[in-house]
């Protein structure tokens, strides 16, 4: 009965280590018990989540070196990249999730074979380095990665267990062969920009609105928050957006754009013109990543300053995520 499931759930809770002193007791049990300090057996045997491990930016590095064991030596920017491995709970496609893990692997900075393979090795870098990076060409940024053995190696044990919790089929972008972006799949704004060839080497412009014109690769990029009940918005930015079905997305434009603008004339005539509309949705401003929903085409609007703009989408939301995106219409 319910009674009963509450004391089991909060038995469970308790026997979790849920303290960092108490999880590097945890982990020092373990090895006296045999156990390899690998991060996969530690999550088995302890029942704790990725999230539980990276959370307060901490990692499964310094949980090694709380608990005595020894760790390769550290790089000049040891801090700040190992923050950056929390940062990269996100990644699920598994493109990205082969690459990070064959990057990580090698002794050396690879040379990338294809664009392809240069786009995520410049999206690996920027997400693990951006904290320190500025104006670094790719060569030089990774080379600074690359100075940091305990950081790789702790990437070689995470892109398996990522693996492990992708539960989606993705799909590439049908007029982008060599974009790595997959839809409905996770991304954050560095690794949009990159992936859309914005920005050179290192360095990636910085994208603090929720549109922005691509007008090198003809593309309009939307990142929508659906839930806007945090103080971050103010009220001359809560737009509305939210699903309308799985393959319809209402979305509403800046408070400055007009009908008869550039920008509203772009919207509205983007298939002849031969640009392309890319929606990111999140549900709140806590969240990094941004869901890929990929292409869209424009339906039809109401009003302008802003335009509320009804969008088809070229690939329907998975169900959990249009429940989701809906729900956002009422909240």
């Amino acid at each position: 009965d319910r009674v009963a499931q509450d004391i089991v759930l909060r038995s469970i809770r308790d026997s979790l280590p849920t303290n960092w002193r108490q999880r590097v007791t945890e982990l020092n049990a373990l090895i006296a018990q045999g156990y390899e300090p690998q991060l996969a057996t530690y999550l088995t045997e302890s029942g704790l989540e990725l999230d539980d491990i990276y959370a307060n930016s901490r990692c499964w590095s310094d949980l090694l070196e709380e608990s005595g064991q020894t760790t390769l030596p550290s790089g000049p920017h040891e801090v700040a990249l190992r923050k950056a491995l929390g940062r990269l709970l996100h990644v699920d496609d598994e493109e990205r999730l082969a690459a990070y893990e064959r990057f990580a692997s090698a002794s050396t900075p690879p040379t990338p074979g294809s664009e392809t393979e240069r786009t995520l090795l410049r999206m690996f870098v920027v997400s693990m380095a951006g904290q320190v990076l500025r104006d670094q060409s790719l060569d030089e940024a990774a080379a600074l990665v690359w100075d940091h053995p305990q950081v790789l190696a702790e990437l070689s044990e995470l892109m398996p267990l990522l693996r492990d919790r992708a539960d989606r089929v993705l799909e590439p972008l049908p007029n982008r062969h060599e974009n790595p972006l997959r839809v409905h799949a996770r991304y954050t704004r560095q690794e949009i920009l990159v992936a859309m060839q914005q920005g050179v080497g290192a360095r990636v412009p910085e994208w603090r609105e929720g549109v922005r014109w691509a007008e090198d690769q003809q593309a309009d990029l939307f990142l929508v928050t659906l839930n806007k009940s945090s103080k971050k918005f103010s009220p001359t930015t809560q737009y509305r957006d939210y699903a309308i079905s799985s393959d319809l997305f209402h979305w509403e434009s800046q408070s400055t754009t007009s009908v008869d603008s550039p920008t509203g004339q772009r919207y509205q005539h983007h298939v002849t013109r031969g640009s392309e509309v890319l929606i990111f949705a999140r549900m709140t401003s806590d969240d990094r990543a941004f869901w890929f929903l990929g292409p869209a085409t424009y339906v039809s609007h109401e009003g302008e300053r802003p335009m509320a703009i009804t969008w088809k989408l070229t690939y329907p939301l998975p169900g959990d995520l249009y429940a989701d995106f809906a729900a956002a219409a009422v909240a």
